[in-house]
């Protein structure tokens, strides 16, 4: 399959695991596309695969039964899988990164008990911050969480959770501070499915296959060892860990434009058009030229932020900058293949077509481009601020 030149810069291990990622990719994901298309629950076997290869646990540490990789390979994995144009990277993904905040802020038994399970595909975790009325804006959150004794009692709801009703556990914020406003008094739970108190409330079907759910808590009692991190402190903890899913969206945004452009150079210079083929015409050149040119300056952005955060530094306007750019600019690129296809573009269940729904919910989910926007003002702003007082 055409494709532009990898991303440069990844080590020999880096590519190594994209090669293997991607034969996975071609030999189990793109041929079944049509029975993954409407798939409620990741296939077994796809899952079973993914498990195989260690894609569970490529950042967890080795200690606790993990690749201990970086940040810049889950978004090799991220982006290789995603080109199969099904969201099946999120699984691994979002494991991970729910798995980074016990890491980073659990206790050891937290670790020892999740951790190992979670690297090695046997338990799915999920990321519980979003509620109804507490989107963009974590600071309105209502889902409250109180000290009893020798449990938290979590009563409340949850939103647009990825991996929602197929999770194992969930890393859940709540308010534990009824007298706080804002960020402040928000603290983090495990919450385990099945616990009393803590149903699936439903399903959410949207435009691209991707397990989402809202999630109900009535008298949910957990246990105190299971809160991650200081009381108070679930708000800073679960910024952080969003930088890394920023990244991660990004890099799967990535992956889609690059798929839509290998779709877009097969169609163009297959497609005969007024004698010749579509890819001869200069305004298809042309259309082809900006594509690869959006996805290569996305690339650099998103495996900057990632580089950066292996380096541990604070990427917080970086990643930002490439969920943005990374997201927007694959909007653009599978835009024009869809053009470039013509009326066969909008066929359902053309290549393109599942693109398209694909890419227009990663403008959205983890902080739509708005917040992003306002996020890499605030820190500029910061910057400003700092320079001017030193």
């Amino acid at each position: 399959m055409a494709r532009l030149a990898q991303t440069p810069g990844l080590s020999e291990e880096q590519t190594a695991i994209l090669e293997t990622v991607r034969e996975f990719v071609t030999k189990e994901i793109v041929p079944h596309a049509q029975r993954l298309e409407h798939a409620d629950e990741y296939p077994a076997d796809i899952v079973d695969g993914m498990r195989e290869m260690g894609l569970f646990g490529l950042t967890i540490a080795e200690e606790y039964g993990g690749m201990g990789l970086g940040k810049e390979s889950m978004c090799v994995v991220s982006e290789e899988l995603s080109r199969g144009y099904i969201g099946v990277g999120s699984l691994g993904t979002r494991s991970e990164i729910a798995a980074e905040l016990i890491l980073g802020g659990g206790t050891e038994e937290q670790k020892r008990a999740w951790l190992p399970k979670v690297a090695a595909g046997d338990a799915i975790a999920a990321f519980a911050l979003s509620e109804p009325e507490a989107g963009s804006d974590v600071g309105a959150m209502r889902c409250a969480a109180r000290d009893d004794g020798d449990a938290w009692v979590l009563d409340g709801e949850k939103t647009w959770i990825s991996n929602g009703g197929i999770a194992d556990l969930y890393i859940v914020f709540a308010r534990s501070d009824p007298a706080s406003k804002g960020a402040k008094g928000i603290s983090a739970f495990i919450v385990e499915d099945g616990m009393p108190g803590f149903e699936i409330a439903t399903r959410i079907e949207v435009i691209a296959p991707h397990p989402l759910a809202r999630l109900r808590f009535h008298g949910c009692r957990v246990p105190k060892a299971y809160r991650v991190g200081a009381d108070g402190e679930g708000f800073k903890v679960a910024m952080r860990t969003l930088d890394v899913f920023r990244t991660s969206v990004a890099a799967a945004a990535l992956g889609f434009a690059r798929r839509a452009l290998d779709e877009a150079l097969h169609r163009t210079t297959t497609r005969p058009m007024f004698g010749q083929t579509l890819a001869h015409l200069p305004l298809a050149q042309a259309k082809l030229a900006e594509m690869a040119t959006t996805i290569d300056a996305s690339a650099l952005l998103v495996y900057r932020a990632a580089w950066l955060r292996d380096q541990g530094k604070n990427v917080t306007r970086e990643a930002a900058m490439a969920k943005m750019a990374a997201t927007e600019g694959a909007q653009q690129v599978i835009d024009s293949a869809v053009q470039l296809f013509g009326g066969q573009g909008v066929v359902s269940g053309e290549t393109v077509e599942k693109l398209y729904r694909e890419i227009r919910a990663l403008r959205i989910y983890e902080g739509a481009t708005e917040v992003q926007q306002l996020i890499i003002a605030r820190e500029l702003l910061k910057d400003m601020t700092t320079k001017d007082t030193a």
